[in-house]
């Protein structure tokens, strides 16, 4: 019988792996041999067992205990099978006086087995395995011993649960970035992983002084086809079109369907610029030869735009809008054909522009916002919106925030646009609770990374919401993984100082990219939103249904609320509500309003706030 201290060293040393990542059968395999140190036995043998009883992990203290172990699952027979059925414990002090287990009797007192005592390893009411201790002489075991014995089980069960929480965790996690980096249709990659890979281009541009291209194609006229032949043929055509792409690219290449009918080639380590030509000219060839959609021959042309990667501080996001800019002047010249931006450019000619033209912006008032409702899922009803930055430009219509955000940063004036974004906010939310009584409509913002990170922006945001006399606790800013990663101690100080002011903080976009999992852990996060890719594949990929569950359950399990962004079916919606996500936003509820449209629906149904249409 082992002593207490004795007992006790095992147990702190077993605990002392419950904060590893050491994997399940390596610490199974060292704990049979210390139990073997301190018991009144011979061998001892773990078997962790699934439905069907068949045998996930077996350890064993030496060859003749592992045999013992497989033999009563093969068997399925034995005092390890017994625990494992009834949950509860077995104990034969004496083989030759045991009839319950015949077959596995004879064998084990041939192999020179005398004794057994077996102790269930169950979480709750799953019934995991089973720990056996085996003697060579018969004799029961002391009181003391059963429960030192009992102790060491349930500590084995406490390590299996964890570990195998942190190995089911973590295959959600390489699931989620699988689906969260590839193109539902084509299975291509997406442009979350276009820009990874962009990044790292970059990166060994500014190192080597090599040269990437990057090919930004539209296709000339797809709406038509969608329009004659329906949308089952322009997915046929999509796919198409990806696998053709695909087999005229190089070792080492990467095509993506960033959207729509775009498609992004990065071609790394280019001789010079001239050799984009040729792929060009590949390009067009995989794209002449005519395609059969169902029987009906359709031929297409592309608009292509190129960019170059460079010595510049261009970001990965500078270098796509460029080849897409390029790619819209050679469309705008009529369609198939292509155009080059030369690599010495850090900004084409229209963005150039476009960034003259955004420093006047906020004097001129082309600035406003739109606000986009988000749900209570379970009922449907009201609990927020997300503010939406939009410019207004006089001639080119509307601006996207994919290009109005960079170029704010680039020119150094998102802290100007970002402080006027959260007045506004703040003023027509102010506007809400006094005229309609209501003051739990929370706001949400979105922060870049180069805003979240520049000087006294904690101190803007208490101003702000000091002036406007609201709460922080109804405002939340959201913020990407970019921005976490670009300087991790720095945004950990920022996001603790926006804490301890009260304001709601969001991971927005997750499983868009990396999203590691310590994130949720790391950082002092309230809010994790799922992204759109995720949540448009739920209904169609049982994957991704067990993916956003997991992320939900995760999140919810350590104090964080979860918001489903870009829900656009009743169907997502009945999932979502099945798995128990907190909150919705998108399409299927309500499209981005004015101020004064949110108004109406406020007011519809004030002082309670409206259920959207479901």
């Amino acid at each position: 019988m082992p002593d207490e201290q004795q007992l006790s060293a095992v147990l702190s040393e077993f605990a002392r792996t419950m904060v590893t990542d050491f994997p399940i059968q390596k610490i199974l395999d060292h704990l049979v041999l210390r139990i073997v140190d301190i018991m009144p036995i011979t061998a001892a043998g773990v078997t962790l067992i699934s439905p069907g009883a068949h045998p996930r992990y077996v350890a064993a203290s030496n060859s003749d205990a592992l045999a013992f172990e497989k033999l009563q699952t093969e068997l399925g027979e034995g005092p390890c099978v017994a625990a494992f059925e009834s949950g509860e414990a077995v104990s034969v002090h004496d083989l030759n006086e045991e009839d319950r287990f015949p077959t596995f009797v004879s064998r084990a007192l041939q192999a020179g087995l005398a004794a057994v005592f077996t102790f269930p390893l169950h979480h709750g009411d799953h019934q995991l395995g089973a720990l056996d201790l085996y003697r060579n002489t018969p004799g029961l075991l002391s009181p003391d011993a059963i429960s030192a014995a009992r102790t060491l089980a349930e500590v084995v069960t406490a390590y299996i649960v964890n570990a195998q929480s942190r190995a089911d965790l973590q295959e959600a996690s390489d699931l989620s970035r699988v689906a969260a980096l590839h193109d539902g249709l084509t299975g291509l990659a997406n442009r979350s992983l276009m820009l990874e890979r962009l990044e790292h281009a970059l990166l060994r541009s500014r190192r080597s002084g090599s040269i990437s291209g990057v090919f930004f194609l539209d296709l000339d006229r797809f709406k038509d086809i969608n329009d004659t032949l329906g949308h089952k043929a322009g997915d046929q055509l999509l796919v198409a079109v990806g696998e053709r792409l695909s087999a005229v690219l190089r070792p080492g290449d990467t095509l993506a369907r960033v959207s729509g009918d775009e498609f992004v080639m990065l071609c790394e380590d280019l001789d010079t610029p001239a050799n984009a030509e040729k792929i060009v000219e590949r390009l067009g060839r995989a794209l002449g030869e005519t395609f059969v959609l169902s029987g009906i021959e359709v031929d297409i042309t592309a608009s292509v735009g190129v960019a170059f990667t460079g010595q510049s501080e261009d970001s990965p996001e500078d270098i796509l809008d460029i080849a897409d800019t390029a790619m819209y002047r050679a469309k705008h010249a009529g369609g198939a054909r292509h155009c080059l931006v030369d690599p010495s450019d850090h900004l084409s000619d229209e963005q150039w522009c476009l960034g003259r033209e955004l420093l006047g912006v906020l004097v001129r008032q082309e600035l406003y916002l739109e606000y986009q409702p988000i749900v209570t899922t379970s009922n449907g009803y009201l609990s927020g919106v997300e503010a939406l930055l939009r410019w207004a430009h006089p001639r080119r219509g509307l601006v996207s925030p994919n290009v109005l955000v960079p170029l704010a940063e680039k020119y150094r004036l998102i802290t100007a646009i970002g402080r006027w974004t959260l007045e506004q906010a703040s003023s027509e939310q102010n506007n809400w609770r006094s005229v309609y009584e209501i003051d739990d409509l929370a706001i949400s913002l979105n922060v870049s990374a180069r805003q979240l990170m520049s000087p006294g922006f904690t101190d803007t945001i208490g101003s702000v919401l000091q002036a406007a006399h609201n709460s922080s606790q109804m405002l939340t800013l959201e913020v990407t993984e970019t921005a976490l990663l670009r300087d991790r101690e720095r945004a950990l100080l920022v996001l603790t100082d926006l804490k301890d002011m009260g304001v709601r903080l969001a991971l927005d976009n997750f499983g868009a990219g990396n999203s590691p999992l310590d994130y949720l852990l790391h950082f002092p996060l309230d809010v994790v939103k799922i992204d759109r890719a995720l949540i448009a594949h739920l209904s169609r990929d049982t994957t991704s249904l067990a993916v956003v569950s997991a992320i939900i359950q995760l999140s919810q399990a350590v104090g964080m609320t979860v918001v489903a962004a870009g829900v656009e079916t009743a169907e997502q919606h009945r999932l979502l509500q099945r798995i128990r996500c907190d909150f919705c936003q998108g399409f299927y509820f309500a499209r981005p309003m004015a101020a004064h449209q949110l108004d109406s629906l406020i007011a519809r149904q004030a002082p309670w706030l409206p259920r959207l249409p479901t």
